[in-house]
């Protein structure tokens, strides 16, 4: 059986980072608590980490709280680490994975080929609202040096209206181009829309699992 994930084909085709989003895992119940989910969900996703060859890279994860923090990876980690109090991630080291966890939320996905550096946000209605993905690309210009030119963002499948009464991917595409990023992608899929494939919390009312969003730089610049 194939495994259940995608890749994107922009980020695919910046040649310097790997990445991939997994979808529903076939046979495995998810009407539990979000620990409990996650825990179920261990041994498929870290089969996926393999498959695209990062699963024997460090993952750097965030707390999700539906604010708008960042972390901010700068220098080298060797232990996995989730980052208290944060919906995104950003660093410029090679070799770690950044990961998000999402079931109608958008995982979006921030890749500067020039720098180069990246970043990983989750971004629900709540932190669109509060600004999140502006944050970290804010973040990613003061830190590192980024320009919003040359940044390429790729949002995940996430829920979308009708089943959710706001568009908030329509919000983060609109304050991305504010800053000035050009290169946005959206391939417009709607989680709640596609159950067979995706999770989604509410069409499941909450008792449903989580897709894992992943996105890392490769170890050498000739990888």
């Amino acid at each position: 059986m194939d495994l259940p994930f995608e890749e994107f084909p922009a980020l695919s085709a910046t040649g310097i980072c790997r990445h991939v989003f997994t979808q529903r895992i076939p046979g495995i119940d998810v009407s539990h608590d979000k620990a409990e989910v996650l825990n179920r969900l261990d041994a498929a996703h870290r089969e996926i980490r393999n498959a695209v060859s990062m699963g024997d890279w460090p993952l750097f994860t965030a707390q999700q709280i539906h604010g708008n923090k960042i972390a901010v990876i700068d220098t080298p980690l060797t232990t996995a680490t989730e980052f208290c109090g944060c919906d995104g991630i950003i660093t410029n080291q090679r070799g770690i994975a950044l990961g998000i966890y999402v079931a109608d939320c958008c995982a979006v996905y921030i890749v500067d080929p020039k720098t180069p550096a990246i970043g990983l946000v989750h971004s629900g209605r709540k932190g669109t609202e509060l600004g999140v993905v502006t944050n970290a690309i804010t973040q990613m210009i003061k830190r590192f040096g980024s320009e919003p030119a040359n940044m390429i963002v790729q949002l995940s499948p996430c829920i979308r209206p009708p089943h959710y009464e706001i568009d908030f991917a329509a919000e983060i595409v609109r304050q991305c181009r504010a800053l000035g990023v050009k290169k946005i992608h959206d391939l417009g899929v709607c989680t709640a829309c596609n159950l067979d494939r995706y999770y989604s919390y509410r069409a499941e009312k909450g008792k449903t699992g989580r897709m894992l969003a992943l996105v890392g730089l490769h170890r050498t610049s000739a990888e």
